[in-house]
């Protein structure tokens, strides 16, 4: 089989237009559960804050928007509790920890305030708040950049989940171009099953948020 210059090129072109069009699709699926209104969302067992970067033990901007939606979910009586899932995977990086302090400063219940230490990414965040948290419903805070794959892969790993934007979120364009590989592998994760590498035992949200801190 002879290979032609034009025939990889069109391979390319071909691959790069499947791989645009998975954020798109993304999209298409989850806009009917995205609210920007807290008085229009059902309730839900759990508000989960997914992971962002952090600064100098700092929430950044876009972590503390989200940590900042959580409590005003929780102060409307739409959850019973916070998750907070990231990336603490070293002593140096610690993702969740902060958003911690930051619910506890704005009036949280330390109980209703749970870490997952291990959502290396959004698909090990929402399969470990199905599998280790047992959450059945949930309202995933995020910005619109990130909304679409983090409801997709929640709903589509079981979770009766809807997603309310922080007021005056929004991203970069690089954010954005982020999220073009970031959905395809989405989609791959779900399509493999893939089990993320960390599980363990059951941590129901009924319980004792604070013994999962440390």
């Amino acid at each position: 089989m002879r290979i032609t210059i034009r025939g990889v090129a069109m391979g390319i072109l071909f691959i790069a237009a499947c791989s645009m069009a998975a954020p798109v699709a993304l999209r298409l699926a989850t806009d009917r559960y995205v609210y920007d209104s807290v008085a229009d969302l059902p309730h839900a067992d759990v508000a989960i804050v997914p992971g962002a970067s952090v600064a100098h033990g700092e929430p950044s901007p876009i972590l503390e928007q989200r940590a900042s939606a959580a409590v005003e979910l929780f102060d409307n009586k739409k959850v019973d509790a916070i998750l907070v899932t990231g990336d603490n995977g070293a002593l140096n990086h610690d993702e969740v920890t902060p958003v911690r302090k930051y619910l506890i400063d704005a009036g949280i219940p330390a109980g209703r305030i749970f870490l997952d230490h291990a959502g290396f990414d959004t698909y090990s965040s929402m399969y470990r708040a199905r599998d280790i948290f047992q959450a059945h419903s949930a309202i995933i805070v995020t910005q619109d950049f990130h909304m679409p794959r983090a409801l997709f892969l929640a709903r589509m790993l079981g979770l009766d989940a809807d997603g309310y934007e922080p007021a005056g979120s929004g991203g970069s364009g690089y954010d954005y171009l982020r999220e073009i590989p970031a959905s395809v592998k989405a989609l791959f994760d779900l399509a493999l099953h893939r089990v993320p590498k960390y599980l363990g035992p059951a941590i129901p949200l009924s319980g004792d948020g604070s013994t999962t801190w440390y």
